[in-house]
């Protein structure tokens, strides 16, 4: 992963940690459920920005290098690798 990617990656996995706590708090002090539930959303929504960063990395880097070498069986792999990892999303 990229310096710049990684860094932008862990900032926010930081502040989903802090969304998550806050949750834990809000159970802790029985907090309106529909309030609870939104905040689960947008931790969700947070998760997927993390998770396609991750995946336009992978993309730019990973998968371009494995196409721009040349080799047949690594571009599979890569290719194979993206597509196994999209199709078990839960877009």
């Amino acid at each position: 992963m990229q310096l710049l990617a990684k860094s932008s990656v862990l900032k926010r996995l930081q502040r989903i940690e802090g969304q998550v706590r806050g949750l834990a708090r809000m159970v802790e002090d029985d907090r309106y459920c529909i309030d609870i539930v939104t905040q689960l959303s947008a931790v969700r929504a947070a998760l997927r920005k993390a998770e396609e960063e991750i995946l336009a990395d992978h993309v730019s880097h990973c998968v371009e290098h494995a196409i721009t070498s040349g080799n047949k069986a690594e571009q599979r792999r890569k290719i194979g690798e993206l597509i196994d990892v999209l199709s078990r999303s839960d877009r």
